[in-house]
C-alpha cells in the first residue's frame, strides 16, 4: 500500500459542492492500493502514519507524531497513486488493485484506523473528489508497505 502523507493546517474533501470531510492540523493522508497488498499492508500502513514523527517538537525538530500532536487524519483514496510512471507519457495502472479489492483494503484501513484512533476522516472510494488542503511545511512523505518494502 502507498500512503502519501502531507502535514497539513486544515484539509477538506468535497463531492458534488458537499464537503463530507474535513480536519484542522494534522496529517493528510492519500491511499494507493495495490494488486498484492493485504490486511497485513494496511495494518503497517496505518501504524507508520501514526506514529510517524512530522510535527516539530518545543526545539522545532520533527520528533512528534500526529497521535502526539492530537491531530486530525483524513484518508483519502487515490487510485491514480499505483501508477507505473517509469516509461512513456502516458501510466500505466496494472499495479493497482482492482476496485473491489482496493475499496475493501481501504475500508479496512479506515476502521482499523477509527478503532486505534480520532479523529478520523475520510474521502469516499469511487467518488469524484475535490481534496482541499494547505500543506503545512511543506511537508510532504512517500510511506510504502507491500512486497518490495
Amino acid at each position: 500500500m502507498i500512503g502519501l502523507l502531507q502535514r497539513v493546517t486544515a484539509a477538506q474533501v468535497t463531492v458534488a459542492n458537499e464537503v463530507i470531510a474535513a480536519i484542522g492540523s494534522g496529517l493528510l493522508v492519500l491511499v494507493g492500493v495495490e494488486q498484492h497488498d493485504t490486511e497485513q499492508h494496511a495494518a503497517r500502513l496505518l501504524s507508520r502514519l501514526l506514529d510517524y514523527r512530522v510535527f516539530a517538537d518545543a526545539a522545532g525538530k520533527m520528533n512528534l507524531s500526529v497521535r502526539d500532536v492530537n491531530g486530525g487524519v483524513l484518508l483519502v483514496p487515490q487510485f491514480t497513486l499505483a501508477a507505473d510512471t517509469r516509461k512513456g507519457l502516458r501510466p500505466s495502472f496494472t499495479p493497482a488493485a482492482s476496485p473491489q479489492i482496493a475499496s475493501q483494503l481501504f475500508d479496512h484501513l479506515v476502521q482499523q484506523a477509527r478503532q486505534y484512533y480520532a479523529p478520523i476522516a475520510t474521502g469516499r472510494f469511487g467518488a469524484d473528489m475535490q481534496v482541499t488542503l494547505t500543506n503545512d511545511g511543506p511537508v510532504t512523505f512517500l510511506l510504502r508497505t507491500g512486497m518490495d518494502t
